[in-house]
Order: structure tokens, then sequence, then C-alpha cells
């Protein structure tokens, strides 16, 4: 079995819907300009903030009132995961997993089957994708300068890094003093899958949804028209144009997170074997997948292969583009 036939059957289970998963609506806002909504031709528009995106649900054919329900059903479920697991929190399961000093925490079903999405990743890439690396940043700080970390500051946070060393099961995970988890590489990308499957169980029509530029939809627009996507250059403005009639597409890279040294730039995604960026890794890889989750766990793979990003995204033969 391939390992993109692998994470295909992990996104399904992850995207299904779970009575433990809190409804949207208990996390529902009471600010009236909370969101815009407004009609585009043949589609309407819903804009709104959340994880530090601006996030649109683009919704084919619909009336306003029924554009301003879906968009405040995915803005609820947007804000509701960012909650849940952003680290910026301190009053989340993630704060208090980090906070543990080495004592197991409860978890619910949900964290449960992000865990299980995680560590699948982790043994497929052999260790390239690892949950417990956020503790690099740290020391890394992608703001556009040129502050390197030394190799030495580098080096002495890589005993904190390492997902087999964490304990975890249905019920409870506990990690060892010091390290912490870092949902960031996929938490958005589930949330783009987790409002879809909510919208699209409460609207029988075709819509997108966008959070930062990693999106998915359920089907083109009316006439089968396809959606447009304009994929953001490193250097700024639109590298290229993609359609897409269904499923989702990520892009990763180093356009807004960087930073640069005597003529070497150095992006964010980082080897969490070495704590260091990939040499000669693309500048941006865009993916289209199934999911938003598939779509972008691979682009962020890609980019830690380096060299071979080209081939390795050909062996999970999905549709992708590249640049250097």
């Amino acid at each position: 079995m391939t390992a993109a036939v692998r994470f295909f059957a992990v996104r399904d289970a992850l995207c299904k819907t779970h009575r433990d998963t809190l409804p949207a609506a208990h996390f529902r806002m009471n600010e009236e300009t909370a969101f815009t909504v407004a009609r585009h031709g043949d589609y309407c528009v819903g804009r709104f903030t959340a994880m530090a995106s601006p996030c649109e649900v683009l919704v084919a054919g619909a009336d306003l009132e029924t554009a301003r329900r879906l968009t405040r059903l995915a803005f609820d479920e947007a804000r509701r995961i960012e909650q849940k697991f952003s680290r910026y929190r301190d009053d989340n399961i993630v704060a208090a997993i980090n906070h543990a000093a080495g004592q197991p925490v409860a978890i619910d079903s949900e964290v449960h089957r992000l865990l299980v999405y995680a560590d699948t990743c982790y043994k497929l890439s052999g260790g390239k994708f690892d949950i417990t690396s956020g503790v690099l940043r740290r020391v890394w700080k992608f703001d556009g300068s040129d502050r390197v970390p030394a190799p030495g500051d580098v080096a002495a946070l890589l005993p904190l890094v390492g997902w087999q060393k964490v304990r975890w099961n249905e019920q409870e995970i506990m990690l060892p003093a010091g390290m912490e988890l870092d949902f960031g590489g996929i938490g958005k990308e589930y949330a783009v899958d987790r409002t879809l499957l909510l919208l699209t169980s409460t609207h029988p029509g075709n819509l997108l949804v966008n959070f930062g530029g990693d999106l998915a939809t359920n089907g083109a627009l009316h006439g089968g028209r396809e959606w447009t996507i304009g994929v953001e250059s490193p250097g700024g403005g639109v590298a290229k144009v993609l359609k897409i009639r269904a499923g989702a597409m990520t892009t990763s890279g180093d356009a807004r997170r960087f930073l640069v040294r005597d003529g070497v730039r150095y992006g964010h995604i980082l080897d969490p074997r070495t704590g260091w960026p990939v040499p000669a890794a693309p500048r941006s890889v865009t993916v289209v997948g199934r999911s938003c989750l598939e779509a972008g766990t691979l682009s962020t793979l890609a980019i830690l292969e380096g060299a071979g990003a080209e081939k390795f995204l050909q062996d999970q033969g999905v549709q992708y583009w590249i640049l250097h």
C-alpha cells in the first residue's frame, strides 16, 4: 500500500462526524460584524478572520440569507477549532498537555483522531513529520531578518523533539517534561475539511471553503464551471492560476515566513531530525488532493524532501506544481 493511499484512509477517519464533537453553535460569537457576506455573480462569498488568516466561504447559486447562515456555521467551527488547538492560548487542551510536566492528561476522541493522523504521518515520513518539533520556534524566528540561530542553540533543543518519546492512547497522553505538541502543521487543513463536512451536511449545493489559501470544495460552479484559484508567488503577486472542480488544494512555501543571511534563504519548514531547513528545498509547492489534510501534508513533506520533492510527489500520484 502506498503512502498516498494510507493518507486517504486516515483522512476519511478524521473527517467523520462524532457524537462527542461539540457542535459549532456552542462556540457562537456575539459580534454582529464578525463576518461579511456579499454576492459575486452566480455565487455568494462570506468572509471572516480565524487562525490568523483571511477565511472565505463561497456558495454557488445561493441567496444571501443561505450564504449568511453557512458563513455563520463556518465562522463558529473555525473559531472552535482554533480555540481548542491553538498553541497560542493558555486555556485549551494543547496548553494543558504542554504544561503537564510529564504527567498524563485526559483527551477526547477528536484529539485522539488528530494524534492518530500525526502518528501515521510520522511513521510514513520516517520522522520528517513530527508534531513535537514546534519547540524549535524558541530559537527560529522567521520574521524576514537575518537572525539565524547558532547551531548550538538548535542542537540544545533536539532532545525535546521526537514523537516516539510520547506515550498516548485513546484516553490520555503524556509528554516528557519540557516537550510540546504543536498542531500548527495540520490544524488549519483539518479545520477546512471539518468545516466543509459541516456545511455540506446542512446544504445540498456546491461550495468552497478557503482558510488562508488552504481550500476544499465539494463541487463545481453552476454549469460545471471550475473554481479559479490564484497561487501566490514567494515574491508577491500571483504565480499561477489553477482550476479545480472538486477536492482540495494547499500551498506550502516560504513566501511569508523566512530568514535571509549571507544570500541564503531559510524557509520556515524545519526538518525535526536536524532542527534546520532542508537544503535545496523548493520555494513553493502546491498540491491538489482529495482532502485539505492530505494535500497539506503532502505539500509540507515535499518541501522536506528538498531536491527530491518532485519525485516524492510523482510517487504519490497527485497533481502538483513546484516553484524553485
